[in-house]
This record gives structure tokens, sequence and C-alpha cells, in this order.
């Protein structure tokens, strides 16, 4: 009877197996991916270093993997250290380093006059968006995703998405600068406001969206005119790029030519207080029921 009990047990932890390994869709690594990681690589955008280290290829399971990973513990050349280690692919961390280097450092120098020392963050992670059981897989399980979290800076000030998106106005305007700034360089960006899932973290990925990759997902949709590069193409929540510039200078909605050093000041008589536009208005989040439980997900 004993023997027929332990047959029985291992036979339930298989079926726990198999069912877990059927939560991951059967849709197949597509091949651009692997051609990416190899053009980035031939071109030079990631080299080993001290802070980038080589990784053997990842495969599976499912169509979950990166064919040639790198395990980073510090970005924008090794100025922006990570919280933990990331396990990332080439082309993500190319992308990621030249949006350290060209929006988030100038915009912590404006906005603080101090720079960004790390980031915490996430990376690879074999499992579908938002973890949903039949759901695409997440561009986090081909190391092509980075969550951001919160930013250090060299003052000592942390800045985390979570409170900081609604702190106080230079907070503000520096997540919305780097937020924006981020559609520059990212095929998907995430963040408060966007759904349920994002209240606290900035995803940023470079998946193909659309028959032929030419559409860019920034959401949510955010008035705010960015002072790093102002002469720069306004960046939309949406840019269908079809059939129109590819530089974005063409997006579906306008955006507010109002900057924070131009806003409306407070009145000079202060018993009779008019009130004051919000600078940096948002579309209303939609908040988890449960504090932070879901976590950084897509």
């Amino acid at each position: 009877m004993r023997r027929v009990s332990v047959a029985l047990g291992v036979l339930a932890g298989v079926s726990v197996l198999l069912t877990g390994c059927s939560l991951l869709p059967g849709e197949p690594r597509e091949a651009w991916r692997s051609q990416a990681e190899r053009a980035c690589l031939a071109r030079g955008d990631v080299t080993p270093s001290s802070y980038a280290s080589r990784l053997s290829p990842i495969s599976g399971p499912g169509s979950c993997g990166i064919t040639r990973p790198f395990r980073v513990t510090a970005l924008d050349e090794g100025r922006v250290e990570l919280s933990n280690p990331a396990t990332l692919g080439c082309p993500v961390i190319a992308e990621t380093d030249r949006w350290l280097g060209e929006i988030v450092q100038p915009a912590a120098m404006l906005y603080f006059g101090s720079r960004v020392t790390a980031m915490r963050s996430g990376d690879y992670s074999c499992r579908t968006r938002n973890s949903r059981p039949g759901a695409r897989m997440s561009e986090h399980a081909f190391g092509n995703a980075v969550d951001v979290m919160s930013f250090s800076l060299t003052d000592g000030r942390s800045i985390t998405i979570s409170d900081g998106w609604r702190g106080d106005q230079a907070e503000r305007a520096f997540l919305r600068e780097v937020f924006v700034g981020a559609c520059r360089y990212f095929t998907t960006v995430l963040g408060p406001g966007s759904d349920a899932f994002h209240y606290d973290h900035f995803h940023l990925d470079l998946a193909r969206h659309g028959r032929n990759g030419d559409i860019h997902v920034c959401r949510p949709e955010i008035e705010f005119k960015p002072r790093i590069d102002p002469d720069a193409a306004p960046i939309m929540s949406v840019w269908p790029r079809k059939g129109g510039d590819p530089t974005g200078a063409e997006p579906v909605r306008s955006v507010s030519q109002q900057r924070p050093d131009t806003l409306p000041r407070a009145p000079q008589d202060r018993s009779r207080p008019v009130p004051q536009a919000d600078p940096f208005p948002i579309a209303p989040a939609l908040e988890p029921q449960t504090g932070s439980r879901f976590g950084p997900i897509y």
C-alpha cells in the first residue's frame, strides 16, 4: 500500500509540473530576436567588461531564452549600478545605455543638479505578459525588456516611480522627462496610469508591434513638453509610423507646449489666492487593489 501511495505521489508531482509548463504558450521564438542580438554584437553596441559579462545561451522552457545573454551589474558605461545583477540581451542593454546617457542623466542634472548613480530594476523572467495563463509571452522572457522602479542620485536622493510620479514638482517633472524620453528609444513604454500592473514602475522593451514592427506604444498619454533636446519631435502616447514620418514627427495628438519654467506664478495678493492648474496633468491612474503584490509583471 505504501508503494502505491508513493507512486501516486510521484505521478501527482509530474502532473503538477506538466500543468505548470502548459501555462507557457507554445509560440515559437521569432527569428528576428536572434538576428537583432547578432546585429547588436556585430556593431559593438555591447562588449564584455567588468560590469557586463557574457553568459551561456538560455534556451527554454518553451520559447523563453536569450541567444547571447549578458550578466549586467551596471549600465551607462558602469556609472549606474543596478540593485541586482540583470540578465539581458544586447539590444535592450544598448538602448537602455543610450536612454540613461542621453536623457536620464541630463534630466537629473537639470532638475536636481545631481547625477544618477544607481537604479532598481527588473530583467529576464520566463513568463507570459502579466503572468496570465494563455497570454502572449512577455518581452522579459527573451531578455528584451527592462523594468525601472527607482533612481538613486549622488546627493543621496532616491526617486521611486510609485511615489515620485505624484510627488513634488521636481520629481514629477524629472520622471515625466525620462518617461517621454524613453519613447524615443524603446518600442514599448508603460508607466503609472497605463494599467493596474504598472503603477509603480516603468516597463521598457523593444517588442515589434504591428505586422511590420512599425508601431511604438507609449502609455499613459501625458501632457508634457520635454526640456531635454527641446527641438526633437513631440513624443506621444502612440506613434503609428505606417505611411508617416518614421521619426515620429506626425504624432496622433498634440502636446502642451507649456514648460515648467513658464508656468503661472502664484498671485502676489495672498488674501485672494487663485487656484493654479496642475502643471503636469496625467490620465487617471488604475491602481491595484492590494498594495504592491503585483510588482513588475508585464
